[in-house]
């Protein structure tokens, strides 16, 4: 498959990178089907051990791609339905199929994941970090956390902390990320990606020496999730997202405010929570 949204290496390490710098890492629909298929072309390929996943550019990912002309023509070329569309059924399973069914596969894929995270990790973003076993971070990267289609927080962050941090509304750093249990470790942003490739190359030796161990290993720590309701309650977060989309009286903001992520806000409420973060040691790494 030539690949226009992402970068893929096949390797030892497998290499998947989000490639579209000019806007951020802006999750295009072509952009995550080629995720998907990278994703699976690793799993497949015996001389991997194990996947990591990055943003080309000054962040990882600013979120979902919600109206480049590119994007707007591909889902039109696609067949995709629009927000704006008549047909809610079908807008309602492509949805689910992009940011649901494809972010639970990469979750439970048979082979380790890594995320290294960059610069801002905003709403989408969030969403395919988490569904990675392991997240590392740059000390200067910038976590915003949403009520997304793949509603993952109340368990990355715990419940309280996530209500605290979402009714808020507003960025997260990277040592807050790693203190709260959603970030594994945190690098200077020089040694990030060198941490990172070390790290997943030591994993890889691991599930290529044994590979139905470290598979059932993961697989077994995702089982114990889910009977504690993980899928459930995301498949349930998803309906209860539509239903705000469809029955939301305000709109999103404008794209100079932040659009639906309304960064402008979480940037202010950050700033305003600043002190409190600092006194705590979670303001820098």
């Amino acid at each position: 498959m030539e690949y226009r949204h992402i970068v893929y290496r096949p390797g030892k390490v497998a290499r998947l990178v989000l490639n579209r710098p000019r806007f951020l890492n802006a999750q295009s629909f072509l952009m995550l089907e080629e995720m998907d298929e990278a994703f699976h072309s690793a799993v497949k390929d015996p001389a991997c051990g194990a996947i990591v996943l990055s943003g080309a550019g000054r962040a990882f990912s600013v979120g979902h791609d919600i109206g480049t002309e590119e994007d707007n023509a591909y889902r039109e070329e696609q067949g995709y339905a629009t927000l704006s569309g008549l047909d809610q059924p079908k807008l309602f399973e492509d949805w689910r199929k992009l940011y649901v069914d494809f972010t639970l596969a990469w979750r439970n894929l048979a082979k380790p994941t890594v995320a290294m995270v960059h610069g801002y990790c905003i709403f989408g973003g969030w969403m395919v970090a988490a569904a990675m076993d392991v997240i590392f971070a740059a000390e200067d990267a910038q976590f915003l956390p949403g009520f997304v289609e793949y509603f993952s927080q109340p368990w990355d962050l715990g419940p309280r902390r996530a209500k605290e941090i979402l009714l808020e509304h507003r960025f997260m750093t990277a040592k807050e990320a790693y203190h709260y249990g959603f970030v594994n470790r945190i690098f200077s942003a020089d040694r990030l990606e060198d941490e990172t490739l070390a790290f997943a190359d030591r994993v890889a030796d691991h599930y290529l020496a044994d590979p139905v161990w470290t598979r059932l290993c993961k697989l077994t720590i995702n089982h114990i999730e889910d009977a504690a309701g993980f899928t459930s309650e995301i498949e349930g977060a998803y309906n209860n997202f539509c239903l705000m989309v469809g029955t939301r009286a305000t709109l999103p903001a404008k794209p100079s405010e932040g659009g639906f992520a309304r960064t402008d806000m979480a940037k202010r409420h950050f700033e305003l929570s600043r002190p409190w973060l600092k006194k705590a040691g979670l303001d820098e790494a």
